[in-house]
């Protein structure tokens, strides 16, 4: 009954995109979740910029998770990577008049992907913060979250001090690792690769509740409906598309890209298709900058 909760919200999402992939990998492919987009008339770069250089070769490497509905899940029936991040990741693309590869980048790993060269961009449901842009270079915030906690419905947990004495579960490398050493010093943290597991940790008993984003709990919350969120918002957190640091050119690009991307409707329409309809509530793009969240000024 669990794993058939799992995949009804795939599924329904797959009916109300009609079946329409988010783009079309290669068929020798299968372990990149490869997409593709429609693409616009081709801009020219200067040489020598990190946009020149996809034009040239192509393509653009694109981490996104792989198991978060709605922001980024690989899709049973057509075996594609689609959802919110997706979306901005082909609008990328598209923009450079290249094809999309889409690379699963966990928690973990979003930021050695990005200083190794796996990957050229990631758009990972990934916070920006101070200590992270230390490594890498941000974008401007193109969403804002919110953390919470997961329980199932039966729960006696209604907050963070519930959490003392009891088990709760997020991803090794998220800013949940630190937030919950330091405001739920009494729980039991249990660290795992991916948010999947946490969900399948929770739903055999093994945890007794989950701390990450509220978007992401959310996309559990369709999968498994005897699921809630407790409890005040516990943190913000902007996200940010992630690039190698001091490539100032390259995310000048990418802010240009999203500004273009909010202002025309598209990021409201992908907010609608991807949470919106699930969740009721309305929400516009955020309009503050990368030094708004790096200093804390978003709400």
């Amino acid at each position: 009954m669990q794993q058939r909760h799992r995949w009804l919200w795939l599924l329904a999402a797959v009916l109300v995109i009609g079946l329409i992939a988010v783009g079309c990998g290669d068929d020798d492919d299968d372990d990149d979740g490869a997409g593709g987009a429609e693409t616009t008339e081709e801009r020219t770069f200067e040489e020598g910029t990190t946009m020149a250089r996809l034009q040239e070769e192509g393509e653009i490497r694109i981490g996104v998770k792989y198991d978060v509905p709605p922001f980024g899940f690989r899709n049973p029936q057509t075996d594609q990577v689609e959802g919110f991040d997706v979306d901005l990741g082909n609008a990328v693309a598209d923009a450079l008049g290249v094809r999309p590869r889409f690379v699963e980048a966990i928690s973990d790993n979003r930021i050695p992907f990005i200083q190794d060269g796996t990957v050229d961009l990631v758009l990972s449901t990934m916070t920006i913060n101070e200590e992270r842009a230390q490594e890498i270079g941000f974008t401007d915030p193109y969403f804002v979250a919110h953390g919470r906690i997961l329980v199932p419905e039966d729960s006696d947990i209604q907050g963070l001090e519930g959490l003392a004495g009891n088990s709760v579960c997020t991803a090794i490398g998220s800013t949940y690792q630190e937030t919950l050493r330091q405001e739920a010093p009494d729980a039991d943290l249990r660290l795992v690769d991916t948010y999947s597991e946490c969900l399948e940790l929770l739903q055999n008993g093994a945890v007794d509740a989950i701390s990450t984003d509220d978007v992401i709990l959310t996309g559990m919350i369709i999968q498994d409906d005897s699921l809630k969120l407790v409890g005040d918002e516990l943190t913000v957190e902007p996200y940010g598309g992630g690039f190698k640091r001091d490539d100032d050119e390259f995310g000048e690009f990418l802010n240009e890209v999203i500004a273009e991307y909010t202002e025309d409707g598209r990021w409201q329409q992908s907010y609608d298709e991807w949470l919106g309809q699930h969740t009721g509530e309305e929400q516009t793009p955020p309009e503050a900058t990368l030094q708004d969240a790096l200093e804390g000024n978003i709400e």
